[in-house]
């Protein structure tokens, strides 16, 4: 098994990632790699006897037991995802290029002239011009192949167009036919990319012919293409609603000779968030969160549909139920075990190997500390209209049950998403727990791994039954004993953000009242967010229409409507560089704040986008968090 340990380096401000291996059974654990440049996505060859990976932003092959390290692409704009053809011969990679530009020089030449221009203007005539943490003005993601030996990398998607889509790329979207004369990739044939979640499939021979769509019926999100080793087969996943990017991922079966599509996983309600062929490939193996939890489900990939509603949706062996959330599926060969990555709320992840047959279970990696870390607890309550909703409860290491601690209540993004029982490094529970507090994760309308129905009941009623279903578990949870219900905090980031200034507005609920708010890169001001966000499809969809074509939704949500009701002290944080929700709508609330007199702190980081990742940044913003509750709600 290859895999990748990042050890953080607080000094320089990042982390280094390095490849190791180690035998499926444990045995000989080596590191492949070193040196002051980070080394990722490892790939076996066909052959197992090389590994294709990335560094110093190129594709590099070395022997399986690290020598012979040498380089492949030399392409002046980068490369990455690497993916073996089945032959051995070839490899395909991603980078991003000049659409006008047919060769390597002409993409190094316009690099250098953008970069000693004097004038650094952002100029575009198209929209989704910028993206997450970056403006993307002219360049284009292409897919290339290059020898595996090195040589001249080919161009297979040329043109004005980004394949796979970078705006909702679900991971390396490329792969080779079991033959390897064809080629499958992304790309959304829409003009106008920032209003369409469309993405199809192309299948293209790779010696002379042109690209064929091969899911062109489908207006929503069709991902993740896998052969199978028969050839008859492409399997992949897919969004049926066009313009939604939170609809629900099925798993699809295309006939490659007759063109037939057929859903796999119908009248399960749950996603299909990552998919792997059985070794025999009778098999689609799957990971699916449900109730906060990442398990692993298995459907035929000839299945029987007299079967009623989704009894041909089976959990693989009961050997994996210990596992809270499960990733990274890998089958080995001889289709005894199935090597993933597996972490929780009290453990970062680790690389394990589990017998499909049998209970027999191995840490393979064995890299994090041995910290004895709380487990979560699952609660659950009466939300909006009596629907039953689900979250976690996190109590503090050495927790005595004989005297009482302040709440704070964490609020996921999204808003559809989820606290899952899993590993997290931008808000992770344990930090706030262990300062002393008990944490309350909920999971209210819109989060995921509890039906499709649940996640589009958000839609166009932010602060509805979502706001009613979290106000109904906090009136639940400080019924305990150990929970001061007069010391009240509650802290989000981005939708959760939003719920925060939500709250902040509507903190007059009779059975408790918070004490304290935190918002990192909060949506604020509904109508403003609007037409400044980079993926106009997500506002399009939540609030059916823009602010001009609906503006009853945002007028009826939006925080900003309500700051005559502020009064809770509260801390912004937000990133400068953050596209996906713009630094304005925190300089908005912080402003709000200041002329209403309420006590208020912003914290803008220049150099993070929606997330504090740098491990200096990300101490300094906990730091201050903690050190905010601590003053008005310990």
């Amino acid at each position: 098994v290859a895999y990748t340990v990042g050890v953080l380096n607080k000094a320089e401000n990042k982390t280094l990632t390095q490849i190791y291996t180690v035998g499926v059974d444990g045995s000989n654990p080596r590191q492949l790699t070193k040196g002051t440049a980070s080394s990722s996505s490892p790939r076996w060859s066909p052959d197992s006897d090389h590994i294709a990976y990335v560094t110093g932003g190129q594709i590099w092959v070395m022997e399986d037991d690290g020598d012979d390290q040498e380089q492949v692409t030399r392409i002046s704009t980068g490369a990455s995802g690497p993916v073996w053809s089945p032959d051995g011969k070839w490899i395909a990679f991603s980078s991003e290029v000049y659409p006008e530009c047919s060769s390597d020089a002409c993409n190094k030449a316009e690099d250098e002239k953008a970069e000693n221009s004097k004038v650094k203007a952002h100029v575009t005539d198209r929209l989704l011009y910028r993206h997450w943490v970056e403006w993307r003005e002219r360049k284009r993601t292409h897919v290339f192949v290059v020898p595996k030996d090195g040589g001249i990398a080919r161009d297979l998607t040329p043109g004005d167009f980004d394949s796979p889509p970078y705006a909702a790329a679900t991971g390396v979207d490329y792969a080779f036919s079991p033959d390897s004369r064809e080629i499958a990739y992304l790309r959304n044939p829409d003009k106008i990319e920032a209003i369409s979640t469309n993405s199809d499939i192309y299948v293209m021979p790779l010696n002379g012919g042109g690209p064929r769509n091969i899911t062109a019926a489908n207006k929503g999100y069709d991902a993740s293409p896998v052969y199978t080793k028969d050839g008859r087969y492409i399997i992949y996943r897919s969004q049926a609603t066009e313009g939604f990017e939170s609809d629900r991922w099925r798993i699809m079966r295309y006939n490659r000779s007759n063109g037939e599509v057929v859903e796999l996983t119908r009248g399960y309600d749950n996603y299909a968030d990552e998919i792997a062929l059985s070794a025999d490939e009778k098999s689609v193996l799957f990971t699916s969160g449900v109730r906060g939890r990442s398990k692993v489900f298995t459907v035929p990939v000839e299945p029987d549909f007299r079967l009623r509603i989704a009894t041909h949706v089976k959990p693989v062996e009961g050997s994996l139920e210990p596992f809270p959330f499960i990733g990274s599926l890998n089958p080995t060969p001889d289709g005894r075990s199935l090597v993933f990555l597996s972490s929780s709320m009290s453990a970062p992840p680790e690389v394990f190997v589990a017998g499909l047959q049998g209970t027999s279970v191995r840490n393979l990696s064995k890299a994090r500390p041995n910290i004895d870390l709380p487990r979560p607890e699952d609660v659950e309550w009466k939300g909006a209209l009596q629907k039953t909703i689900h979250g976690f409860l996190l109590k503090p290491m050495n927790f005595d049950p004989t005297k009482k601690y302040p709440l704070l209540v964490l609020i996921h993004g999204g808003p559809q998403g989820a606290w899952n029982d899993n590993w997290g490094y931008r808000w992770n529970p344990q930090i706030f727990s262990n300062a002393g507090y008990i944490v309350f994760m909920p999971n209210p309308r819109g989060s995921t791994g509890y039906g499709q129905q649940i996640v589009n009941d958000v839609s166009a009623d932010w602060g509805g039954k979502a706001f009613v279903d979290i106000k109904n578990g906090v009136a639940s949870v400080i019924k305990r004993p150990f929970i001061d219900k007069d010391r009240i905090g509650a802290a989000g980031a981005s939708y959760g953000g939003y719920m925060v200034d939500w709250l902040l507005g509507h903190n007059n609920d009779p059975r408790f009242k918070f004490d304290a708010f935190v918002s990192h890169a909060g949506v604020y001001n509904l109508e403003s967010m609007a037409a400044a966000t980079e993926e106009l499809w997500f506002v399009n969809w939540e609030f059916k229409g823009m602010p001009w074509e609906n503006p009853v939704n945002y007028q009826k949500w939006s925080p900003h409507k309500f700051v005559n009701n502020f009064s809770t002290p509260t801390l912004v944080t937000a990133g400068e560089l953050d596209f996906r929700v713009p630094v304005d709508q925190s300089l908005q609330l912080f402003t709000g704040l200041q002329l209403k007199g309420v006590p208020s702190k912003l914290i803008v980081f220049p150099d993070e986008g929606h997330w504090i990742l740098k491990p200096q940044n990300s101490e300094f913003w906990y730091s201050n968090v903690i050190a905010w509750l601590d003053k008005y709600v310990k």
